[in-house]
């Protein structure tokens, strides 16, 4: 595979969060899927860092067994940046952390890498309340990997992006699946069957785009809505899913409650669905959903919007709107159309009413863009880079 060119890609805007949450906090946590990247973005920012850097990778069985005694070991690294590798194997360390940070004359400073979510990883919120700032590290973006049909087709995981060959990524990432549940899941401490897991996770591709139904997926996989809501919670927290909110805005209508679903990266939905190249993909009946998940979640990445912070809204009267986040004190819808012709609507005008909206966008294949109306604007998701700087 093509990889040495992944660890020369710097992802500025990732290494300039990191910058910036060490000048509030004493902790900094990158947290994201396994083989995202995280390990080569804390390289990047440890090779320009002006003092010794310390290393722990809770994988290498030395490291693990030196923080035996963590107290101990780690308080020897004071003046100097540690970085721990695949924090959520040991969540015990974080209330040492807030003890070595606490200390009054010592400058301790962590840098923690985690394939869990500040959900799964409980004891970091809780314990270190104050002192750690969270940065979610996603696959490429179309900010760093401007190949569109590239990019929907293998996903953003390095290694299944910059493969050599559509093949390659295609093998990659069914070793990926195979790995993540049969390994991963259970170093995480999940007792999960791998092949119910794998079956659900399929299933899910069905689902993408949108209301989640637990209970017919439990009906056909005859296990427990229970279990399948489990399920659900395990890929959203190690970041394969993501498990979109509603939001509430007036009480007299009647309005949707259950979340909506999509796949985080489309490398891995495409995977799952059997898709190997780009000329299949363009024939599945999916392509329309998948193109709007896709859609959606580079404008959440490229805006940097962090998942608690981003609603859909739906009622029972058809009025929905895709998504709707807030940012700078503004309210902003945005609609996905695999369309090249898209049409103002009258749910867009509802939502522009209903949800006090200062402007609408209509996200669309392509790169081009155009007034629908004075608040609803058309854009080609290929202009996010500029779409980004509007916003922002």
């Amino acid at each position: 595979m093509e990889n040495s060119n992944w660890g020369a890609m710097e992802r500025v805007i990732y290494l300039e969060q990191i910058i910036r949450c060490f000048r509030v906090h004493p902790i900094c946590a990158i947290l994201g899927p396994r083989q995202v990247g995280k390990t080569t973005l804390a390289r990047q920012f440890a090779a320009s860092y002006p003092q010794r850097v310390e290393v722990f990778d809770l994988e290498n069985p030395m490291h693990l067994k030196s923080l035996d005694t963590p107290l101990l070991t780690l308080s020897r690294f004071d003046d100097c940046l540690v970085v721990i590798d695949e924090i959520q194997r040991r969540p015990e360390l974080f209330p040492i952390l807030r003890v070595l940070v606490d200390d009054p004359v010592k400058k301790y400073k962590f840098l923690i890498l985690g394939s869990a979510s500040r959900d799964l990883i409980q004891q970091s919120s809780e314990t270190l309340a104050g002192r750690i700032g969270y940065l979610e590290l996603p696959p490429f973006t179309l900010l760093e990997a401007s190949d569109v049909d590239k990019l929907l087709f293998r996903g953003g995981f390095p290694r299944s992006y910059l493969a050599a060959s559509d093949e390659d990524s295609v093998y990659w990432r069914e070793e990926y699946i195979s790995t993540f549940l049969e390994k991963d899941l259970p170093g995480f401490g999940f007792d999960v069957p791998p092949k119910i897991m794998h079956r659900f996770w399929m299933m899910l591709c069905f689902y993408h785009g949108q209301a989640f139904n637990a209970h017919e997926i439990a009906h056909a996989l005859m296990i427990s809505d229970k279990t399948v809501a489990r399920y659900l919670d395990i890929l959203a927290g190690t970041f394969m899913i993501r498990v979109l909110q509603p939001w509430f805005e007036n009480i007299k209508k009647r309005q949707v409650k259950t979340p909506k679903i999509y796949f985080r990266d489309t490398g891995i939905f495409n995977a799952l669905s059997l898709v190997q190249s780009i000329a299949e993909l363009a024939k599945t009946p999916k392509i329309g959903a998948l193109w709007e998940g896709f859609a959606l979640e580079q404008i959440i990445d490229c805006l940097q919007i962090r998942s608690k912070d981003c609603y859909f809204w739906s009622t029972h009267n058809d009025a929905e709107l895709d998504l709707l986040i807030f940012r700078n004190g503004k309210r902003l819808g945005f609609e996905f159309k695999y369309s090249d012709s898209p049409k103002v609507t009258k749910s867009m005008h509802i939502a522009l009413e209903d949800l006090k909206l200062d402007h609408l966008y209509v996200i669309v294949p392509g790169s081009f863009r155009f007034p629908m109306t004075e608040q609803i604007t058309a854009c080609g998701l290929e202009l996010i880079r500029e779409l980004v700087e509007e916003i922002n």
